[in-house]
């Protein structure tokens, strides 16, 4: 038996869509989701509908993750504080603008945790951050990472949320970090990241892939939908972390906070006036073009 894990979408269809056809060519119809299923590229609904037909045709889990609390809490909270022409929240603005009742109710009865079992395999538990909180990050320097890992009650953790693969080993347990479809970082660029498990005895081994896509397609979906003027400084970052495989968004965001704060006195999400994205993004990367 083999098993699709895939994490952190984002929106980007024309990866999403590689990663499942690689694996429908395997023979794969049984499909772990790990959260994030929408993000920073266009037209999220072809990316929705895309999901609910593989639901409705295979085998499939999904749990929620931190994007899809974002989108609840936001409704929740009566839909106020973002803005559609701005780099911090317009990206965000418009992919909760695109979600319709039945998103809405498919991420409401997701889980963020949940353990999962196929035959006599051994169980293995999922989630897009950690088990503990669908935001928090399991890295190999952090001491929470080996807390969490030794009070699972299953040797695998599958997890997503940091968009980097990786394999994390502590007293004969492990956590596999599927990395992203939409936004993998150290990818150098052009791949969309996504893992296999495949039935090894009563055991599973896990396969790392990277599947290659057009990302200048995606490219120009984000102009054609206009979120180079929705969310001017995040769609610039966006199409760098595409093309380099490189974690631009924290580093621009951090920055212009920083600038934020050194004017202003203090600096508060998601309050960051565009000014200082445009100050931080010349200070990183030089003129604007």
């Amino acid at each position: 038996m083999e098993i699709a894990v895939l994490s952190d979408i984002h929106g980007n269809f024309e990866a999403f869509q590689a990663c499942m056809d690689y694996a429908l060519a395997r023979n794969i119809h049984t499909f772990l989701f790990l959260g994030d299923y929408l993000g920073e590229f266009a037209y999220p609904q072809r990316t929705m509908e895309y999901i609910y037909h593989i639901r409705d045709h295979y085998q499939c889990i999904f749990v929620r993750g931190n994007k899809e609390d974002y989108w609840l809490n936001y409704r929740r909270c009566g839909a106020q504080g973002w803005k559609q022409y701005d780099s911090t929240t317009g990206s965000l603005y418009y992919s909760y603008h695109s979600l319709t009742e039945k998103d809405f109710l498919f991420f409401e009865q997701m889980k963020a945790v949940e353990t999962v079992q196929f035959g006599d395999i051994e169980p293995i538990t999922i989630c897009h951050g950690s088990p503990r909180r669908v935001n928090e990050k399991l890295l190999p320097e952090m001491e929470t990472t080996y807390e969490i890992m030794e009070q699972s009650s299953t040797r695998l953790i599958l997890c997503g949320h940091t968009h980097i693969q990786n394999k994390i080993e502590y007293q004969e347990k492990a956590i596999l970090n599927a990395g992203s479809v939409g936004l993998a970082f150290h990818s150098k660029g052009a791949g969309a990241q996504f893992m296999i498990l495949s039935q090894d005895g009563s055991l599973w081994k896990e396969e790392f892939l990277t599947v290659h896509y057009d990302v200048e397609k995606e490219i120009v979906r984000l102009h054609e939908a206009g979120l180079d003027k929705m969310a001017p400084y995040w769609c610039r970052m966006t199409k760098i972390a595409l093309r380099t495989g490189e974690d631009s968004h924290s580093f621009l965001l951090d920055k212009a906070m920083e600038r934020c704060k050194q004017k202003q006195g203090e600096c508060v999400w998601p309050n960051i006036p565009e000014c200082y994205w445009e100050e931080a993004y010349q200070e990183l990367y030089g003129a604007i073009e």
